[in-house]
């Protein structure tokens, strides 16, 4: 895997620990955030929805800031989970988190996506009541697709959000000119929101890079970079660090 040099761009602490990993396998990489997480100040409806846990059948949590910002909320207002309810994740490092707070928690292998949330057989088990009901901890205005699908099901759906992500500010040029004096030759996204700034702050700059190898973690971002003229998509079928690895194993890198 030798010969990669990639730029990173997820929030700068993901970045850092994404960037370490990386080295161990001597892959190169450069980080420039661009989503930063923002947490939302608690309200009376986020207090309400933690005291209530013992409505739902089972809580579904996207993202690291959110397991992060929702156990931190449960610990603020001493709220013990019903012994009952089922937590599912959206990808084993979201999942990672929640059974070190003592949850045991369960996520697709096969991708770290809704899709795959979907098809996992416990997480269909778990709706299986008289009235279910889920709860999904999540960034605000996320996707839709999972609570949708949800609802066409029957069940009801209830958001728990808890911060909302934003694009730091960066002067113009400043991705096209990291990429060329760093001599980059792959970029990795890890969502359709990664995505969309990565092309707001390319801008103008973008048909020129639009070349690179673009790594995403999931079908729908694959088909996104490629509907914005990405010309050579890879997708990792996952946004963790050993999809990542697995998909450069896969893809050398291209020559100087």
């Amino acid at each position: 895997m030798t010969g990669w040099r990639l730029l990173l761009t997820r929030p700068a602490e993901e970045c850092a620990a994404l960037a370490a990993t990386l080295a161990e396998h001597q892959v190169a990489s450069s980080s420039l955030p661009l989503l930063a997480i923002q947490p939302l100040e608690e309200s009376p409806e986020q207090r309400g929805l933690v005291l209530a846990l013992d409505r739902y059948c089972a809580v579904v949590v996207v993202s690291k800031p959110a397991a992060r910002l929702g156990l931190d909320l449960l610990d603020r207002h001493g709220r013990q989970p019903p012994a009952s309810l089922r937590w599912f994740a959206v990808g084993a490092a979201t999942g990672a988190l929640l059974e070190g707070h003592g949850l045991s928690a369960s996520w697709p292998e096969a991708g770290d996506d809704s899709e795959a949330l979907l098809g996992l057989p416990a997480f269909t088990e778990a709706l299986a009541t008289a009235e279910p009901r889920v709860l999904i901890m999540r960034g605000e205005g996320g996707r839709e697709f999972l609570a949708d699908r949800l609802r066409d099901q029957g069940v009801a759906v209830d958001y728990l959000e808890l911060y909302r992500r934003c694009l730091p500010e960066y002067p113009s040029g400043t991705l096209a000119r990291r990429i060329e004096v760093e001599q980059l030759n792959g970029l990795v996204v890890s969502s359709g929101q990664g995505l969309a700034n990565l092309l707001l702050l390319a801008g103008d700059d973008w048909a020129g890079m639009a070349h690179l190898p673009l790594f995403v973690p999931s079908p729908r971002v694959a088909e996104q970079a490629m509907a914005a003229g990405a010309k050579n998509v890879v997708d990792c079928r996952g946004a963790s660090a050993t999809a990542l690895l697995a998909a450069l194993r896969q893809h050398p890198a291209p020559a100087p």
